[in-house]
């Protein structure tokens, strides 16, 4: 368990907070391509660490992330003209570059210099597969743009989604390196999903349920272990990278492609969920790019406008006790993605971690925690966060068996020589 002001310190990420300013030295996802599609477009609301903001392309292509509200007098710029190079607020015309800098200021004499002193927060965008990445740090302290395998590779051999999710961040991210819950929760959908069935490594998952955890650190964050039984004289490793302060990338099963997620706060209360899926060979086929669109996999139904879920709180997650109680559903919600995020989010917008009772399996939580903490505190006495640059992002999970024996430190770099030699390990 953890203590109330520990609890409040890592999920905590507005302006001014020691977790918030570790999160603004790190790119995020903000938003997909595809909602600023093109030159003066209209501009979309983005809300991320618990800052209001507004993105846009101009009229040149150029893409803006400002903030959501005109200087003159608060009205949200989503309202706003996006034309002729910058956004114009409806209300008396003040008109703001995709650096926030006012570039008209039509009710005021020019020679006043009112218009010189006005600017908004501004954050820059950069596209990299099909995602829109914002920084929002010191600008001295920037990294270069990311460069994760899912989205170097070429557009055909990935696919993102995001969704809104309905609690704090890191209840978000614990889930996702919790490897155990997989052979309960998500059973049926080992089984029956056609991005996740026909895996050898299923029969492990379903029929070992105490697997041994071991956890290490790499530049980035931790690589977490998890070693189950499989036939006389080998085992089964999943090994999951866990890249600071929110990124996560799941084993594939078989031939099927990698995923992985990023958590990124919207507010304290509520998170983006960010969902890829890639295959580092080969491009995704038109049955499994069919898929995650139906919401298969990882990925789910949503509005498209809200990104909120079709299956979400306000509708008991389409429950189906029914199909619970005769054992076509474990847990009576479908989807993996609803799976996780109806039990994550049942545990209230901030999860009471002072009343939990932590195990073996969790030792991949206690570790992040515990790095996470330690980088929050380095960075308020000076010292830069881990795995900020492109290098540390050269990571691949991967699904192992291995000869019973092998140490954990040996999987660990088998899965590091894997994303070197290009290699699609799964089992």
């Amino acid at each position: 368990m953890l203590k109330r002001e520990i609890n409040d310190y890592l999920t905590r990420t507005g302006p001014g907070t020691p977790m918030g300013a570790l999160f603004r030295r790190y790119w995020h996802p903000a938003l997909l391509a595809a909602e600023l599609p093109g030159p003066d477009c209209p501009p979309v609301r983005v809300q991320l660490l618990s800052e209001r903001l507004v993105a846009f392309r101009d009229s040149a292509g150029r893409l803006g992330l400002v903030g959501e509200f005109c200087a003159h007098r608060g009205v949200s710029l989503w309202f706003g003209r996006n034309e002729e190079g910058g956004l114009r607020c409806p209300y008396h015309g003040w008109k703001y570059d995709i650096s926030g800098a006012c570039t008209e200021l039509p009710s005021e004499p020019e020679d006043s210099g009112l218009r010189a002193r006005v600017r908004l927060t501004s954050y820059p965008l950069v596209e990299r597969g099909g995602v829109l990445w914002t920084y929002m740090g010191p600008p001295e302290h920037r990294p270069p743009p990311p460069e994760w395998e899912f989205a170097t590779v070429p557009a055909a051999q990935s696919y993102t989604s995001k969704r809104v999710q309905f609690c704090n961040w890191l209840q978000a991210l614990e889930g996702g390196i919790d490897s155990s819950h997989v052979s309960f929760l998500h059973r049926d959908g080992l089984l029956s999903d056609p991005l996740m069935r026909g895996s050898p490594g299923t029969a492990y998952n379903l029929r070992d349920l105490r697997p041994v955890f071991e956890v290490a650190e790499h530049p980035a964050g931790l690589f977490i272990g998890v070693r189950r039984n499989a036939e006389t004289g080998r085992h089964y490793w999943r090994i999951t990278p866990w890249c600071m302060p929110a990124g996560t990338m799941i084993p594939p099963r078989g031939d099927h492609p990698i995923h992985g997620h990023f958590w990124v706060p919207i507010d304290d209360e509520n998170c983006w969920a960010w969902s890829y899926d890639y295959h580092p060979t080969r491009a995704l086929t038109a049955a499994e790019r069919e898929a995650m669109e139906d919401g298969k996999g990882i990925h789910t139904r949503v509005d498209p406008v809200s990104f909120v879920p079709l299956a979400n709180k306000f509708n008991d997650y389409l429950m189906d006790r029914v199909a619970q109680r005769e054992g076509r559903s474990f847990s009576g919600v479908a989807g993996i993605a609803m799976q996780d995020a109806s039990l994550q989010e049942s545990m209230g917008p901030i999860a009471d971690r002072t009343t939990e009772t932590l195990t073996g399996t969790d030792n991949g939580i206690i570790m992040a925690r515990n790095l996470l903490l330690r980088a929050a505190r380095g960075l308020e006495a000076g010292t830069p966060p881990p795995g900020t640059g492109p290098e540390a992002q050269q990571v691949r999970s991967a699904a192992l068996l291995l000869a019973e024996g092998v140490a954990f430190a040996e999987a660990a770099a088998e899965a590091l020589r894997v994303r070197a030699g290009t290699r699609h390990a799964s089992v």
